[in-house]
């Protein structure tokens, strides 16, 4: 699917609310993942000081370019507010970013303390597991997954 699942949902509750508490509720939680994300991030960050969190991937999906109702990028952007932490992302789909000045990937892990898997684009499913061992790795999309 596109940017659109995360829309097109909303016209079906619209237009039926009676028989579409399914898709609502599933949508509701959909739509709160990437604050339980935010919270597991600072839980983990606020046990370092001034830590540098390597966020890989803005799209919608991966090997996409595409960010529209990207909810990594929601993600990366809350990070970015806030203070005391350096964050470092990763999109290997975009040259530039307006939000965001995007770093390599082996820059970013070279220099981040948290790592955070939040588009599984098969430039990160490469990466050596190995290479993260003394890092906190959070894999929320499953990249590094058996």
């Amino acid at each position: 699917g596109g940017h659109c699942i995360a829309v097109d949902p909303w016209f079906l509750v619209d237009a039926d609310p009676k028989h579409t508490t399914l898709i609502k509720t599933a949508r509701d939680i959909n739509n709160g993942k990437p604050h339980w994300v935010i919270e597991r991030v600072k839980r983990h960050a606020d046990k370092l000081r001034a830590p540098k969190i390597a966020c890989l991937g803005l799209a919608f999906k991966p090997d996409i370019d595409d960010l529209r109702e990207s909810p990594a990028l929601e993600i990366a952007q809350e990070l970015k507010r806030l203070t005391n932490v350096e964050l470092l992302v990763v999109e290997p789909n975009l040259e530039t970013h307006d939000d965001f000045a995007l770093t390599d990937l082996s820059t970013a892990l070279a220099q981040a303390d948290i790592v955070v898997a939040l588009v599984a684009h098969r430039e990160f499913k490469r990466i050596a597991t190995s290479s993260l061992a003394e890092k906190v790795v959070l894999d929320i999309c499953g990249v590094w997954r058996d």
